[in-house]
């Protein structure tokens, strides 16, 4: 069974990884694990990633559908007051009454 390394040298690497031209066996090689276990840290790196900023942008997106659907329902009550206003006040301007 393949050594465990702690969780702070797996982002080290693919710190490293990510900010330098290296290639990723070059990368591998000085840090002494193999390119295959480098490619398996950065796509498990990568989900990871991609999950949790899906998870805050959908509570984001969340957020603004709540005060978009507040905002319509104030404006379809007020939309209403005009409505029923419109329709005393043409009812009082008549002639005959």
């Amino acid at each position: 069974m393949p050594k465990a390394f702690p969780k702070e040298f797996r982002q080290d690497v693919i710190r490293v990884y990510r900010d330098s031209d290296a290639s990723m066996a070059q990368v591998a090689k000085d840090f002494g694990i193999s390119a295959s276990c480098l490619k398996r840290w950065l796509t498990i790196d990568e989900r990871s990633s991609s999950v949790s900023s899906g998870s805050s942008r959908r509570g984001d997106e969340s957020e603004a559908l709540r005060e978009a659907t507040k905002r319509i329902k104030l404006l379809e009550q007020e939309n209403e007051v005009l409505r029923r206003a419109a329709a005393y006040l043409s009812q009082a301007d008549l002639p005959g009454k």
